[in-house]
């Protein structure tokens, strides 16, 4: 029998190529919610959204739905058998009343409109690694309540998220999907969607930062948007159990951060205008030096250097909580679970950020992310 998808934040990074692996993967129709302010919005999004669809006519529906609104799915088909939740900010210098907003309110309004649905097999949330804030050692695919602090408002708008619908909504099949930092489209390395991963390594090519924060050994879990969302899709399937997943390669197959510095600067050491910039590796700096060096930066308002600190300090916290992401459920249901263990991913990164420019060398149109 066919099912009835919706996916929130279609037209994200995310998002639609979640919807894109649904209709190639399963014969599902697709219900895509997208903002839209009004009906021309609409309209300019459903055209930018009809390459990407073309082929699948009569499987796929375009509604608008702002979820920080009053009921946003008032009037959106109770027949929907799969609700996979991926609208979101991901920026990680937001304010708490926007994430609040978005993610945390936001959600329990598409938790409210899941649970009236009387065939639904499964909700799917997107959520993230670091919704586990700053704790360190073993994380497992679990909820993961008590008091922890958190690097920025992002993270604890995720983890709020997570326990919100877990705990209000426990007739919901629930499964939570924690996501890994996405850097490529692919494992070819292409790249259209930039992030703090990507800018923090070109701010390094250019000499506009001199030190890394964190710890060498601090794992660092990337993925591309081809393996997340080729999960997402097989989480989504009701013969799959509900509970919470970590979409991300194994403690042993995740690069620590000192591996893939040491990578980046092998890789920038091939260019010649990178080597005539005599540049040295980033020295590693502890937080209390690297909070002091911020700190010191707002003084200096229009350096760029100063402007690259600042671009970092959101996320670098959590380079001091080194983590180990258990992802023994996903291997276990999910035979591509093989997907995330790629160590040359970042190589393949740097080389293609490297030869295109961090998107200005090459014929596509970089997206820039919000975040990670």
């Amino acid at each position: 029998m066919t099912g009835l998808t919706l996916v929130t934040g279609a037209d994200g990074y995310l998002g639609l190529r979640t919807v894109q692996r649904l209709l190639a993967d399963t014969d599902d129709r697709v219900l895509l919610t997208v903002r839209a302010a009004d009906r021309a919005e609409l309209t300019a999004k459903t055209s930018r959204l009809a390459p990407v669809l073309d082929g699948y006519r009569g499987r796929t529906e375009i509604v608008a739905a702002d979820m920080t609104e009053d009921a946003p799915l008032a009037d959106v088909t109770r027949t929907v058998t799969t609700v996979v939740h991926s609208a979101a900010r991901t920026e990680f210098n937001q304010l708490k009343s926007a994430a609040r907003r978005v993610n945390v309110e936001g959600t329990a309004r598409v938790a409210e409109y899941a649970a009236t649905c009387p065939a639904l097999e499964r909700f799917v949330l997107l959520s993230t690694l670091v919704s586990a804030g700053r704790r360190s050692g073993a994380v497992r695919e679990t909820l993961l309540a008590g008091d922890v602090e958190f690097a920025n408002h992002y993270e604890w708008s995720k983890n709020a998220a997570e326990l919100l619908v877990a705990e209000r909504f426990p007739e919901l099949p629930l499964t939570i999907a924690r996501l890994s930092t996405i850097v490529a489209d692919d494992d070819e390395g292409h790249i259209t969607q930039y992030n703090a991963f990507h800018n923090t390594l070109k701010m390094f090519f250019y000499g506009l930062i001199t030190v890394m924060p964190g710890l060498p050994g601090t794992r660092l879990y990337l993925a591309t948007a081809a393996a997340t969302s080729g999960a997402l899709v097989h989480l989504a399937q009701p013969s799959t159990p509900a509970g919470v997943y970590h979409l991300a390669p194994g403690p042993q197959e995740a690069v620590t951060l000192g591996e893939a510095i040491g990578t980046a600067f092998d890789v920038f050491a091939t260019d010649p205008s990178f080597v005539r910039r005599r540049l040295l590796r980033p020295e590693f700096c502890d937080s209390e030096t690297f909070r002091y060096l911020v700190e010191g930066a707002q003084s200096l308002s229009a350096s760029p250097a100063a402007s690259a600190l600042r671009t970092v300090a959101p996320f670098a916290e959590q380079l001091f909580s080194p983590k180990e992401f258990d992802n023994s459920r996903l291997v276990q249901v999910w035979p591509g679970a093989d997907a995330f263990s790629n160590r040359d991913l970042v190589r393949t990164v740097c080389e293609s950020l490297v030869e295109n420019r961090w998107g200005r060398r090459s014929g596509d149109r970089p997206r820039v992310a919000p975040a990670p």
